[in-house]
């Protein structure tokens, strides 16, 4: 099985021109992986959108969000002997590292799940307080009950960890603050309990001992999570060799829990491959795909701002029909549909 994405002939639905800045000091560099969900009748997409301030000669400029909740843009000479600035991703000053391009999450709609636009009435998701000083990022909309559940990444100077915010209308939110700390991301809630307790993929980070592997947690509150366990690990020489991590939220079917997962390899080649879990005990994996059922191969895909990128975490499952909203190149919103019986009958046995 390799590639059998039947990608949309519109894409990319999004790029960096089609949406505003949020100030004018800003300008938007890229449009990344977006949740995605459906309300009042309508698809919705919860998109990464990264910013960054143009430059100029002989200086540096980065942007974090302030203690008032404001973007705040710190400039330093580049001839300062406290900056080390040699990748175009992260700076470092002082001793501390900065991202050189910040990212708040951003509501756009659509009747047809094609032609996207921003409603005038909605608000930018922005960071908030010190845990989300340099942006929030890749959110997962998990839906249980009447409360939507947004889990996504939360930088600051302290590390990365996975907030949650919880709304019933897109209109007002709770926070629950950081749910599982640094150094942690891709988390994607269950949107069923399982014999009464909450189930959440996660992927903690071990550069030493262990690596990027996908774990599972439990939780009675959705908030508090424990009995961690790692269920999915990297593959050395495969697709999927250097890190792994969930997608959305499992879609239940009836041989298991499936799971569209990302996977990256030495060259951070970046594809989707699948899982399955038992229905009972979603710690148990059953089946799992050997070869990507989608892998960089578009234009779009290949070049932009991180080339050889295809990376969902949002869809919307329609009986067989899986729409994955997935971000190409790191630049790009772009869509794909599958057959869940496809990809279910591709995966081999664990």
């Amino acid at each position: 099985m390799s590639d059998i994405a039947r990608r949309f002939p519109e894409n990319p639905l999004l790029m960096p021109k089609d949406l505003k800045s949020s100030t004018a000091e800003m300008q938007i560099i890229s449009l990344l992986n977006p949740g995605v969900f459906q309300f009042e009748n309508k698809i919705w997409l919860l998109v990464r959108v990264a910013e960054s301030v143009a430059q100029k000669e002989g200086v540096v400029f980065f942007p974090i969000v302030n203690k008032l909740g404001k973007i705040e843009i710190i400039e330093i000479p580049l001839n300062d002997p406290d900056l080390i600035a040699n990748d175009v991703r992260v700076i470092n000053y002082k001793g501390l590292d900065y991202l050189t391009t910040i990212s708040h999450l951003r509501l756009v709609c659509s009747t047809d799940g094609v032609n996207f636009h921003e409603p005038e009435n909605t608000e930018i998701i922005m960071g908030s307080g010190i845990l989300e000083q340099f942006g929030i990022e890749d959110c997962r909309v998990s839906k249980i009950g009447e409360t939507y559940y947004l889990t996504y990444t939360a930088v600051s100077e302290n590390g990365v960890g996975v907030g949650l915010r919880t709304t019933k209308n897109w209109q007002h939110f709770e926070s629950a603050g950081m749910i599982l700390p640094p150094h942690n991301k891709d988390c994607a809630i269950f949107e069923e309990l399982i014999n009464g307790k909450y189930y959440a993929l996660h992927r903690p980070s071990s550069p030493q001992i262990g690596g990027n592997y996908i774990w599972l947690a439990e939780s009675h509150d959705g908030i508090h999570w424990g009995n961690h366990k790692c269920i999915i690990k990297t593959r050395q020489g495969q697709w999927d060799s250097a890190r792994v991590g969930a997608g959305a939220a499992p879609i239940r079917t009836e041989k298991g829990w499936l799971e569209i997962y990302h996977g990256a390899d030495a060259d951070n080649r970046y594809c989707l491959g699948a899982f399955l879990m038992d229905l009972e005990n979603p710690s148990q994996v059953i089946a799992r795909s050997l070869d990507p059922i989608m892998m960089p191969k578009e234009n779009y895909e290949l070049s932009g701002f991180f080339g050889y990128v295809v990376f969902t975490n949002g869809h919307i499952v329609n009986g067989d029909l899986l729409t994955i909203y997935y971000g190409a190149a790191d630049e790009f919103v772009c869509g794909a549909h599958f057959s869940i019986a496809e990809i279910l009958s591709g995966l081999s046995i664990v």
